[in-house]
């Protein structure tokens, strides 16, 4: 029987600094070796950084863009998909993964985790937002402190939800 591919979810800010350039570069060595495919927006800072890293290990990386032109995808995305949705895009990525590793980020990042959580898919956050609700904390997502622990904690959630 043929082995399931697991899908995993970088997401964070498109313009980053070196530090968490760094860290999403090797959250996604860490999802290559591991053998699972890194799925994302598809174009700069964090997606960029975790696709190269991925791609520096050999693996598979989705980008689902927000435009009309695969050409605009990251130069280390393999499998480029055109969506023409803009940011609704932020939904296609979360939906297409098993879990979400959330690096940094903006409010695009704030709106995928919050679809992922609607969602039922977990949340890993490094160096991300925190959530809180009536001045108390939330932790819906999963605090982590480095980029393998990172991605240890996502692929036991999905092993554990198989």
């Amino acid at each position: 029987m043929k082995e399931k591919l697991i899908f995993i979810g970088v997401i964070g800010g498109g313009e980053i600094s070196s530090q968490v350039a760094g860290l999403a570069e090797e959250v996604g060595r860490e999802i290559a070796r591991q053998g699972a495919v890194v799925v994302c927006g598809g174009l700069g800072g964090v997606m960029e950084a975790a696709c190269r890293g991925a791609g520096e290990e050999g693996g598979l990386t989705i980008g689902i863009l927000p435009g009309e032109n695969r050409r605009a995808a990251n130069p280390h995305v393999k499998i480029p998909i055109v969506t023409g949705l803009s940011h609704a895009r932020n939904v296609a990525v979360v939906k297409s993964s098993q879990a979400i590793i959330a690096i940094d980020g903006s409010y695009g990042t704030l709106s995928e985790i919050g679809h992922a959580l609607q969602s039922g898919i977990p949340v890993i956050g490094l160096n991300t937002w925190s959530l809180s609700i009536d001045g108390k904390a939330d932790d819906s997502i999963i605090i982590a402190d480095n980029p393998g622990e990172a991605v240890n904690k996502a692929l036991e959630l999905i092993n554990n939800q198989q």
